[in-house]
């Protein structure tokens, strides 16, 4: 079973697209950015969850990690 959020890949633009259970629900630019989305969908405790795969799968990047590059 993979997990219900995917943060993908970070964009050419910067920032990386959200899905939860394969619905796009936003685009995020830092952590920050992703706990305030996940919170509005229902996850209240989101700041938690961003290293626990069960529910958070990192594609196409560095967990973490919002724009081209090492910092």
């Amino acid at each position: 079973m993979s997990a219900p959020i995917v943060v993908h890949g970070v964009s050419h633009t910067g920032g990386r697209a959200v899905t939860i259970n394969d619905e796009i629900v936003g685009l995020v630019y830092d952590d920050w950015g992703l706990i305030e989305l996940l919170r509005w969908a229902g996850l209240y405790d989101a700041e938690h969850y961003l290293e626990d795969a069960r529910w958070i799968e990192w594609r196409g990047g560095w967990a973490r990690r919002y724009r081209w590059g090492y910092s």
